[in-house]
């Protein structure tokens, strides 16, 4: 997995009060005689390029009778699972989304039956996604959606932006206290406010005739992902 390209974005909110009452030891929010209370918030941000992609890729056969549209279906979709396992993808990384069939009952198919089987399959390697593509639809698939581009590990994708939240706090308050001629004495309370979902990459969409008609496979980029996560820091100010 890439390393993650930090960015800083601070929403500060403060809070300046009192310590209650004077002469008083151990006073409200853990504050001690003197000192003064600053609250501030800020968001940290981590670029991660994404390092898997699922991609949803089936078989939709018709026949005149529902066990001859099944039947054909079947030897389409296992076609396509044996190129999937050539490739390298493993059975594991494999899961049946949808099975169906159904009677038409419109158009030149009137009557006839569909069959249909849809797997989503999981990619450990974005650089073999195209490659995946075009194995899929060579052995016969005919529905095709994706990939969903994702990191698989976006809690460690986050640390450098839980990192970065917390610096962007601290230097709020140094700043805060530096301009009210005091300084940062301690830390009191450190709240996580989690992180925000990232924006999913664009992605475009393409029919499997027109992926099947290509030499060579279609071109999937990663990109990259951005995380935020936010904190809120409660410091103790006191006088130089």
């Amino acid at each position: 997995m890439g390393k993650a390209a930090i960015g800083l974005v601070s929403l500060a909110s403060l809070a300046l009060a009192g310590c209650g009452v004077p002469g008083q030891q151990g006073g409200p929010n853990g504050l001690e005689r003197g000192e003064t209370l600053l609250q501030v918030s800020a968001t940290g941000q981590a670029e991660t390029k994404p390092d898997e992609a699922n991609i949803s890729v089936g078989v939709s056969s018709i026949g005149a009778t529902s066990e001859a549209a099944t039947e054909t279906n079947n030897q389409k979709i296992n076609a396509v699972v044996g190129a999937l396992k050539a490739l390298g993808v493993a059975e594991a990384d494999m899961q049946t989304q949808q099975l169906s069939v159904s009677r038409i009952g419109y158009g030149a198919n009137r009557n006839k039956f569909e069959a249909s089987n849809t797997i989503t399959i999981r990619i450990r390697d974005v650089s073999k996604a195209g490659a995946a593509i075009q194995a899929a639809t060579r052995a016969g698939a005919n529905l095709l959606s994706g990939p969903d581009l994702r990191v698989s590990d976006p809690e460690a994708a986050n640390k450098g932006a839980y990192a970065a939240a917390y610096k962007t706090a601290r230097a709020r308050a140094d700043t805060y206290a530096e301009a009210a001629g005091l300084k940062v004495v301690r830390v009191l309370v450190i709240r996580d406010g989690g992180a925000g979902a990232p924006p999913q990459p664009m992605v475009a969409y393409e029919s499997a005739d027109m992926v099947a008609q290509r030499a060579a496979p279609p071109p999937v980029f990663a990109g990259s992902d951005r995380s935020q996560v936010s904190v809120s820091v409660d410091f103790a100010l006191a006088p130089k």
